[in-house]
């Protein structure tokens, strides 16, 4: 379920890329909190105790702001593209008790029937779910099914509590047959057919030899003419 750690917050008048630049360089997070009508609060939380705080999505905070406790979700974090430190955190306040709308990644376990190819088609599924109460993630077993079973978000089995949303019979996993070397090749030269693309006719064995005869040849007379000249 859902993380629920204190951190203590700072709020922050300055803003704008230079003023984001300075707090980083602090070791410190810009972030933004909002919700339930109130106006925005802008903070800037810690660094560390931050980053082991939002290993997970949908981790809800508890964040001590000068004093004041505030109940929050994490709604968007940003990080870094290459150096995958966060850069800014949208949070949002919640209630205990209250429902929430989030999405959940999918893991899928286990090995399926031999020659077969397990492809995933939803990674993450909404659902309504207690703010204090939302799934880490949703666990589906592949172990041993057969090419031709599809698993539908509606089969997914959920925790009690939690309210599926995205549409039942969205695909999350499909089995099908491993394809052949021999049939991958004729369908590779079925698209290049139709795509125009002539392939290079390979030579036999007979021509091989024949111009390997010749080259033999051409550099024997070559080697008598040289050795004449001499």
């Amino acid at each position: 379920m859902s993380d629920q750690l204190k951190i203590s917050a700072e709020k922050r008048t300055e803003f704008g890329k230079g003023a984001a630049r300075r707090i980083r360089r602090a070791d410190k997070v810009p972030a933004v909190l909002y919700g339930h009508g109130t106006d925005p609060i802008h903070l800037s939380l810690p660094g560390h105790e931050t980053l082991l705080a939002l290993r997970h999505t949908n981790a809800v905070l508890t964040l001590d702001v000068e004093g004041e406790e505030h109940l929050a979700l994490a709604k968007d974090v940003q990080r870094d593209p290459v150096k995958r430190f966060i850069e800014h955190v949208d949070l949002v306040i919640v209630r205990k008790g209250e429902k929430v709308t989030v999405d959940v990644s999918v893991h899928v376990e286990g090995e399926a029937a031999p020659e077969t190819v397990v492809t995933t088609d939803h990674s993450e599924l909404t659902v309504e779910a207690e703010a204090t109460n939302i799934p880490e993630s949703f666990t589906v077993s592949v172990e041993g099914l057969e090419a031709g079973t599809q698993i539908l978000a509606g089969e997914v089995e959920l925790p009690a509590g939690v309210t599926l949303v995205t549409d039942p019979e969205a695909l999350v996993v499909n089995v099908t047959q491993a394809i052949s070397e021999d049939a991958l090749e004729a369908e590779l030269a079925e698209a290049e057919a139709e795509a125009g693309i002539e392939q290079d006719e390979p030579e036999d064995a007979d021509g091989e030899a024949a111009e390997g005869e010749a080259e033999e040849a051409s550099d024997g007379e070559a080697a008598e003419g040289e050795s004449s000249e001499d």
